[in-house]
């Protein structure tokens, strides 16, 4: 029989598994990818803009579904109450627009209808596949797992700070009424990325659930990349 190497292995400190969550983000976080890059220094036209805005609207409105899927599969009525505000901000609730609907203005500001945002006529097969890899992962994967999964919040606020201070300078075609989703999320990624790292500390005990964790959060970094692999290969290359 095969021997477990890390049944009997101590886990890393929370220092230490924090410290290696973070490695995942500065190697592989979509921020780094080149489509951002050139979203950040002002090269893309305003088809590009639409491409990625319509595109990743698909992935606004499956958050929330990711979220229910945690929800489903968490026993723990404590976690459970807190994670029921992730769904409640894209969704939003009656006279509160939730991050979806500021994505359609997003859309709306770039030159999208939201007819053709909600009828996904722009997706392409690359994003849904990877979006739809990701719903699979939080259905099917421990809760805590897609937790962790969910860590790329961490990265988040500096990436809209970023994209805020781009959009403004390079494209001021945008009302910036369009970009309220990022003034709002990148508040919203610092709270909910403390609260789940505190969950993934607490709750992973073992150096396997340490380890799964951080595949977990490497995942979802592919998952974004991928998101914009199909988007760069669409809208940029040969274009």
């Amino acid at each position: 029989m095969k021997r477990d190497v890390n049944k009997d292995v101590p886990p890393w400190s929370v220092e230490e598994f924090i410290d290696r969550l973070h490695k995942v983000g500065e190697a592989a976080y979509h921020d780094k990818h080149p489509f951002h890059i050139l979203m950040n220094n002002g090269k893309l036209d305003r088809r590009q803009l639409q491409g990625w805005v319509a595109n990743r609207f698909y992935y606004q409105c499956c958050i929330p579904i990711k979220d229910a899927a945690i929800l489903s599969n968490c026993p723990d009525r404590e976690v459970r109450r807190v994670w029921i505000k992730r769904i409640i901000d894209h969704d939003g609730v009656s006279g509160d627009d939730g991050g979806i609907k500021k994505w359609l203005r997003l859309g709306e500001a770039v030159g999208l209808t939201s007819e053709e945002m909600l009828q996904f006529s722009h997706l392409l097969p690359g994003v849904r596949f990877a979006v739809d890899a990701y719903l699979n992962f939080a259905r099917n994967k421990p809760w805590i797992e897609a937790v962790a999964a969910s860590l790329t919040e961490l990265f988040a606020p500096i990436l809209m700070e970023k994209r805020i201070i781009s959009f403004e300078r390079h494209y001021n075609w945008i009302d910036k009424e369009g970009l309220r989703y990022f003034d709002d999320r990148r508040r919203q990624a610092r709270t909910d990325s403390n609260f789940a790292l505190r969950l993934v500390t607490e709750w992973c005990q073992t150096l396997e659930q340490q380890e799964q964790a951080v595949n977990a959060l490497r995942f979802k970094c592919n998952i974004l990349w991928a998101m914009l692999d199909a988007i760069y290969l669409e809208y940029c290359v040969g274009k």
